[in-house]
C-alpha cells in the first residue's frame, strides 16, 4: 500500500491545491488534480528518506489554522501598508534564536515565515541557531520574535520534534 499511495494526506492535498489553481471544478480538472495528487508523491519518495513524524495532530490542526489567519491578517496590514505609503513603513532585519534542531522544523518554520506577507526568511546561520527575518513594518524587534517563536516555532517543535 505504501509503494502505491506513500503520502495519504498530500495526496488529497495535491489534488485540492490544483483543483484550487485551475479554479475549475470539470470532471477532467478534479481528474487531472488526482492524478498529479498520485503521481507527484511517487516519483519524490525518494527525496523523503523518512517519513515525517506528526506527534500531536490537534496542535497541528491549530497550527495550520493559527498560519492560515495570520496569512489574511497579514494580507490585509500589507495592503493597508501601500495603500498609507512609503513613509508608514519601518522594515527590518531580525535574528530569531532557534529552538528547532531537525531540517524539516527549521525548515517548516522558514517557510511559514515567508508565506505570511510581510516577512520573509532570509538567511540561517551555519550551526543553525539563528534565522535572520527581515520584516515589511517592524515596531519592536522583540515583539515580532516573540510572536514568531510563540504562533509558530513552539507548535511545530510540538509536532514534529522529540520535546
Amino acid at each position: 500500500m505504501r509503494r502505491w499511495l506513500p503520502h495519504p494526506i498530500l495526496t488529497p492535498t495535491l489534488a485540492l491545491i490544483w483543483v484550487l489553481l485551475a479554479n475549475s471544478l470539470a470532471p477532467g480538472s478534479i481528474l487531472l488534480g488526482l492524478l498529479l495528487g498520485w503521481l507527484i508523491p511517487i516519483f519524490t519518495l525518494r527525496f523523503w528518506p523518512d517519513p515525517a513524524p506528526v506527534r500531536r495532530p490537534l496542535t497541528l490542526l491549530r497550527f495550520l489554522l493559527v498560519v492560515g489567519y495570520d496569512i489574511l491578517v497579514a494580507n490585509l496590514a500589507v495592503a493597508w501598508l501601500i495603500l498609507r505609503g512609503a513613509n508608514h513603513i519601518r522594515p527590518a532585519f531580525v535574528e530569531v534564536p532557534l529552538d528547532l534542531r531537525s531540517e524539516l522544523g527549521i525548515s517548516l518554520l522558514a517557510n511559514t515565515i515567508s508565506l505570511t506577507p510581510g516577512t520573509v526568511s532570509s538567511w540561517l546561520s551555519p550551526d543553525r541557531r539563528i534565522l535572520v527575518v527581515q520584516g515589511l513594518d517592524v515596531a519592536d524587534p522583540e515583539a515580532l520574535i516573540e510572536t514568531i517563536k510563540r504562533r509558530y516555532e513552539t507548535p511545530i517543535r510540538e509536532v514534529f520534534e522529540s520535546c
